[in-house]
């Protein structure tokens, strides 16, 4: 049964599609059954793995009850992935009913079995689509810039966490937040990082010792649809990313029995 693993931050240009890009790949050359799903309207973590995104299945179809979620999932040249779209930006007017919260959890329920890790990309905002992916999730993973917002994204992040906690999904745990675009020779972003960890004590949770620094190649890779860990294997944000991955397996990420 899969562990299943959401990215999030309130604020947006994190990087949190780019890491669920990333391992996503990383996990996947670590010869595990990997499903990334894209639930997030801009469909960019779609783009980036070259998936189909138009005339043809999308998460929107299956949240909607349209389609077995097998159906929509597409074997891209990375990982099997579901694809996303516009079209899944009107689901805070389409989906009002009761326990509308679940839609993506028994969506993948049935897909866990075939996987070991999915990882769900969710959107920079804190609406009825990411409660939907915290509600399917075991697992949340925070990134975030060295700087100020970044930090209030975590902070109100925590708040809807808790909310979830309280009513959907008691289980979730906070894996950790990490560090993207970082630089720790400047002055500025030591303090931001010193910031985040009084913030992680403050709310309990986890911050990681990897961070990932700058680079050109992850957008490059992303743009050509390919995967970076081909496109550019020996670049100091892949390295970062690894070792990102190998951290987590260190504080006990492992697929559900």
């Amino acid at each position: 049964m899969a562990a299943t693993i959401v990215l999030s931050n309130q604020k947006g240009g994190v990087g949190k599609t780019t890491s669920a890009y990333v391992l996503a790949s990383v996990f996947k050359s670590k010869g595990y059954r990997v499903l990334a799903v894209d639930m997030d309207p801009q469909g960019n973590l779609s783009f980036s793995m070259g998936a189909e995104t138009d005339g043809c299945a999308t998460i929107y179809d299956v949240l909607k009850g349209e389609l077995k979620p097998k159906y929509a999932v597409q074997k891209s040249s990375l990982v099997d992935l579901i694809p996303s779209n516009i079209l899944l930006s009107s689901i805070e007017l389409e989906f009002t009913g009761a326990r509308r919260e679940f839609l993506l959890k028994m969506a993948l329920d049935s897909l866990k079995p075939y996987y070991d890790y999915i990882f769900i990309d969710s959107p920079p905002a804190l609406g009825i689509l990411t409660v939907n992916a915290f509600t399917a999730a075991d697992y949340i993973l925070m990134p975030m810039l060295s700087d100020i917002f970044s930090l209030q994204g975590i902070m109100q992040l925590n708040e809807t966490i808790e909310r979830v906690r309280s009513y959907c999904n008691p289980d979730i745990k906070v894996l950790g937040a990490f560090l993207t675009k970082h630089n720790p020779r400047t002055r500025f972003s030591r303090e931001v990082e010193g910031t985040l960890n009084m913030v992680a004590a403050d709310l309990d949770f986890p911050v990681m010792n990897a961070y990932i620094r700058e680079s050109v190649a992850l957008r490059e890779a992303q743009s050509l649809q390919k995967s970076v860990l081909e496109y550019a294997p020996a670049c100091n944000a892949v390295k970062d990313y690894e070792k990102l991955a190998d951290e987590l397996f260190q504080r006990g990420l492992e697929a559900n029995g």
